[in-house]
């Protein structure tokens, strides 16, 4: 039997109040099953309601399994990822996901199988629960990035990944937007990681809205998009 690695999760939260003890638990059983070492980051985006006070609540309960890391005001999804990265590099492995539950962490029993085979393992939603201009949108925004970064991926931007901390490492990020996703696959497949996929289903936010798909978030994420093809495409050197 292989050696079970060091894992650390983190999620980015922003008015997700209602979802955070319920995702740090859950990434905590599901380490205590598959990681020898491991630890549960929950990132503060400059959240306004209570998300931040309750993730440092849980980082007092849990002192040596769960660290609470606070933006003061809200720098974005791109920037959040960044900073949980930070705090995550003296691990062998780092799963990122999101804070609104949207995203089953149980699924890392599934693709903990696949990492003595991969760099990074991503996921694909085969079971939607969006409405359908986001599935629309969805498909144009994944349909672009095929063609403009030559990938052959189903689903860029679906928010459960791991990916081994020497390959982070290797990365130099500029993405602030939720665009981070998909220029983390861009940087490991130009770079030459192999890269595996997991289909997941994904599950209805139980409260609020998400922001996702703001004009502001849309407009944001079409920049990095753009700034992330000049910066691997068409930089001399």
């Amino acid at each position: 039997m292989q050696d079970k690695p060091s894992i650390a999760i983190f999620f980015p939260v922003y008015r997700d109040e209602a979802t955070v003890e319920t995702v740090a638990k859950k990434s905590l059983k599901v380490l205590s099953d598959i990681a020898s070492k491991y630890k549960v980051i929950i990132v503060d985006d400059g959240s306004p309601d209570r998300s931040g006070e309750i993730a440092d609540k849980l980082a007092e309960e849990y002192p040596n399994k769960i660290q609470s890391v606070r933006h003061e005001k809200n720098l974005g999804y791109g920037a959040a990822l960044q900073t949980g990265f930070k705090y995550s590099l003296d691990y062998d492995w780092i799963c990122f996901t999101d804070g609104d539950n949207q995203y089953d962490v149980n699924e890392l029993y599934h693709m903990s199988k696949l990492l003595h085979h991969y760099d990074l393992i991503v996921t694909f939603r085969y079971s939607k629960i969006y409405g359908t201009l986001r599935i629309f949108i969805s498909y144009i925004y994944n349909l672009i990035i095929r063609w403009l970064f030559k990938s052959r991926l189903k689903d860029h931007n679906c928010g459960l990944k791991i990916i081994r901390s020497s390959v982070i490492k290797d990365m130099e990020l500029i993405s602030t937007s939720a665009f981070i996703g998909a220029e983390i696959i861009i940087n490991a497949m130009v770079r030459g990681y192999p890269i595996g996929e997991v289909g997941i289903k994904t599950y209805p936010r139980t409260f609020g809205e998400s922001s996702v798909m703001s004009m502001r978030h849309i407009i944001n994420s079409i920049q990095d998009m753009l700034r992330v093809y000049v910066k691997i495409f068409r930089q001399k050197g």
